[in-house]
């Protein structure tokens, strides 16, 4: 089992001066949700999701050797224009994996990212972003030991994204990826995410997901105000019992393919985590009244045709419509007619199961 000093970078077994890298890793959506985390982005429980597809990031790291001085160096470019606002975060990400990447000063980067969904869409880029910055730095460290083995720097990518927001290490690598200690689930680690070790049913290949953005705005409370509530909160250990268990029965779910047991742990999941919100101190709510027109037009739809159709949510108004690429025809004919009357301006986007981060350059 890796720790934490396996990912210290060892002395370089060569040298390089400049280059430049590129990848492209996507967001992914919990099945079962984490909330809650200890010191060092660690998870208060385990959660699995789905790697999404079309909604990704794609950065590029540029590169040349500097004198070091001590100090981290970089410019960031957001679609084509200086992002100063973002530099914080990276900045803080540095600073954060420094221990384990101790070459970061020796260069001055370039760091150029875009997204492939809208800005202020409603999708969390924090997953996508991180994932897709640390598969580059994790090249940059493989350019310097060329030895190092495609799993370990997987591990790494998803140990270092991690540090720059804990559901990132699920966007590395696999279609279904799991984070945290379970008992049922070889390998598995708080400290990165690992492929789902079972076969997935067929059922679930190509699995889509809509995301129908309900709201674009920023968040009103944080993802990491949010964990912080779930240090002194009333139902904490109860919760977190629950998402062990539903990821011992999501596990058989996938493996069986019973629809019928996956459209009840994922909505009871999404729900049960938006309760932890509207009961922690202080309390808050994040679903609009159009998530639960939503939700309630999913549910007779679901009851009259026996669609197996169902819905998840983030930490956010926005629903995310899960379904099998078999009934596409009928779930986006009830988007269409139904459901992007709730959605702001109008707006979805479709998606389906994905493989992870993938380099382009």
């Amino acid at each position: 089992m890796l720790t934490e000093k396996d990912f210290v970078a060892k002395p370089f077994s060569k040298t390089i001066d400049d280059g430049c890298f590129q990848w492209s890793a996507p967001s992914n959506i919990a099945l079962v949700k984490y909330w809650g985390k200890k010191e060092n982005q660690i998870p208060a429980n385990p959660s699995i999701s789905f790697t999404l597809n079309n909604c990704k990031t794609i950065t590029k790291l540029s590169f040349f050797k500097k004198v070091n001085d001590g100090n981290f160096s970089f410019d960031l470019l957001f679609e084509g224009k200086p992002k100063e606002d973002f530099k914080p975060k990276i900045q803080k990400f540095f600073e954060r994996i420094y221990a384990y990447c101790s070459y970061l000063k020796d260069f001055h980067f370039t760091i150029e990212t875009e997204n492939t969904f809208p800005h202020s869409s409603g999708i969390a880029s924090s997953a996508s972003g991180m994932a897709a910055l640390s598969v580059n730095i994790m090249s940059l460290e493989k350019a310097l030991h060329p030895e190092m083995s495609e799993e370990f720097f997987n591990k790494k990518a998803s140990f270092l994204a991690r540090l720059g927001s804990g559901s990132a290490c699920r966007s590395v690598k696999g279609e279904v990826v799991v984070w945290g200690n379970h008992a049922e689930i070889n390998g598995s680690s708080d400290l990165f995410g690992v492929e789902f070790s079972s076969n997935i049913h067929e059922t679930f290949k190509n699995y889509q997901d809509t995301i129908l953005l309900v709201d674009k705005g920023e968040k009103q409370v944080s993802s990491t105000v949010g964990h912080d509530l779930m240090h002194n909160h009333p139902f904490a250990e109860q919760r977190f019992e629950q998402a062990h268990q539903n990821l011992s029965k999501l596990k058989t779910v996938l493996e069986t393919g019973n629809l019928e047991e996956f459209v009840a742990i994922v909505e009871s999941e999404a729900l049960t985590l938006h309760a932890m919100m509207m009961t922690s101190m202080p309390y808050f709510i994040l679903m609009k009244p159009n998530t639960l027109e939503i939700i309630n037009r999913i549910w007779k739809f679901r009851n009259e045709t026996k669609i197996p159709v169902c819905f998840t949510l983030d930490a956010g108004a926005n629903v995310h419509v899960l379904y099998s690429e078999n009934d596409s025809e009928s779930v986006l004919q009830l988007i269409k007619e139904e459901l992007v009357g709730f959605c702001q301006n109008g707006n979805y986007i479709c998606d389906n199961l994905g493989n992870g981060a993938i380099q382009i350059l």
